[in-house]
């Protein structure tokens, strides 16, 4: 099978996780690259959940900041990676602050990608259509979630809407589209 880049974007709970999953699914040897951190007892929680949810033939990479160091030494290994999720990626990229540029980590991120043979799937929420945020964190997250989500969907394959456990392919509706 060829090599794709899939993005999914949804919601929260709108069933991301599980669609990603489903199409990793027989797809040979899976990288589960998770990057939530159980910063309270309802993250683990769902840390837990998701977990649970994986088949056991799976290998799991938890790392919240460095994925691009954490992903080359191992990902030459696996047929298919599937991140979940950029979404507390940036956020964890955020609060870290520091020298990190997110834009730059995530264009390390997709040259990662494009260097090596596995399939990547990648889970990320779309924030953009609720309130805007009332604080300036909130402003500045939502504008770098969003950029990030528009870089990695103009380099995916097919980009994904899921919403109510319904999948929408976008990449495919967009083909007609002018621009």
């Amino acid at each position: 099978m060829a090599k794709r880049l899939t993005l999914i974007l949804g919601g929260t709970r709108a069933g991301k996780s599980t669609y990603a999953q489903r199409l990793a699914e027989g797809s040979g040897r899976v990288l589960f690259a998770a990057t939530a951190e159980a910063g309270d007892e309802d993250m683990a929680a769902r840390i837990r959940k998701h977990r649970d949810d994986r088949p056991a033939e799976w290998d799991t990479l938890e790392e919240p900041l460095d994925l691009v160091g954490s992903l080359l030494p191992v990902v030459d290994g696996y047929d298919t990676v599937l991140l979940d999720c950029l979404t507390l990626w940036v956020s964890n990229l955020m609060h870290a602050g520091g020298e990190r540029d997110v834009l730059a980590e995530t264009e390390r991120l997709l040259d990662c990608y494009r260097e090596q043979d596995a399939s990547w799937i990648v889970v990320s929420n779309e924030v953009g259509l609720g309130i805007v945020p009332m604080t300036k964190l909130g402003r500045d997250y939502a504008d770098q979630l969003g950029r990030v989500n528009q870089l990695v969907a103009s380099a995916a394959d097919d980009v994904w809407f899921v919403a109510a456990g319904l999948p929408l392919n976008l990449k495919a509706l967009s083909q007609d589209s002018t621009p």
